[in-house]
């Protein structure tokens, strides 16, 4: 099953696109990375994903479901409320690149507020993923490390059992060993728990490694597209992609 399919999309800020014409598709049981360099769209995208940025125009499918364009104008930047809601409540998880977690709160705090009702299962299910934070529950978010935070920023998004996951920079901050570690457990929630992921990565072999499909941004543009190990065998088409044509 297809859980994201962006037709065409242009999406930006003040009604200015930073992505234009982007086709991209995201499937259950799916790790789809999208690189590119600073400033390419990559978080825009994923912002407009979870209904936080309006789109420009195109279409956007979430679990099959056309998503409407919102009919009241908003000032500018103001992010879509309802939307948002909509898309959590449906089964879209967004860890941004800032992992949005509460210092004050603990660990144990943060898994209870994002679960769902009482499905105190989806935390233990969600610790399964990340051991080394059972020990730490009862510790604040702002007395962890940086891998700990991120390691609860992505345990947070499991508890809500959601069918879309979209990961945004998990290796800001990071030193490489630790980004080793968690990129195969975001492939391994992908495979075992059949939910569709698509990952914003700067570590591009790293991401490669874990990904089925990539997509390439360059100003907003897709530049190219395909399976994982078709791109890992193209690395001049990769460094063509980042720094401009002069680089092949």
């Amino acid at each position: 099953m297809t859980v994201l399919t962006l037709r065409k999309l242009s999406a930006g800020y003040d009604h200015i696109a930073v992505v234009r014409d982007l086709d991209l598709e995201v499937s259950n049981g799916e790790v789809v990375a999208l690189l590119g360099a600073n400033g390419a769209g990559k978080t825009t995208t994923l912002l407009t994903v979870s209904g936080i940025l309006p789109r420009i125009s195109g279409e956007l499918e979430v679990f099959g479901v056309p998503v409407a364009k919102p009919r009241r104008v908003r000032l500018p930047g103001t992010p879509t409320a309802t939307g948002v809601w909509r898309r959590a409540r449906g089964g879209v998880a967004h860890v941004p690149e800032d992992r949005s977690l509460f210092f004050d709160l603990t660990v144990a705090e943060h898994l209870r507020v994002a679960r769902r009702h009482r499905d105190r299962a989806a935390v233990d299910e969600a610790l399964d993923h990340f051991p080394a934070l059972r020990p730490l529950l009862t510790r604040r978010a702002g007395l962890l490390s940086g891998g700990e935070q991120q390691m609860l920023a992505l345990a947070r998004a499991l508890v809500s059992r959601p069918k879309l996951l979209l990961v945004d920079e998990l290796s800001l901050g990071l030193a490489p060993i630790v980004v080793e570690r968690l990129l195969p457990v975001v492939r391994s929630i992908a495979t075992e728990r059949d939910i569709g992921v698509l990952l914003v990565e700067q570590h591009v072999p790293m991401a490669l490694a874990v990904a089925d499909r990539a997509v390439v941004l360059r100003r907003g543009r897709v530049v190219a597209e395909g399976t994982a190990s078709d791109l890992a065998d193209r690395p001049g088409l990769l460094e063509a992609s980042y720094l401009g044509d002069a680089a092949i």
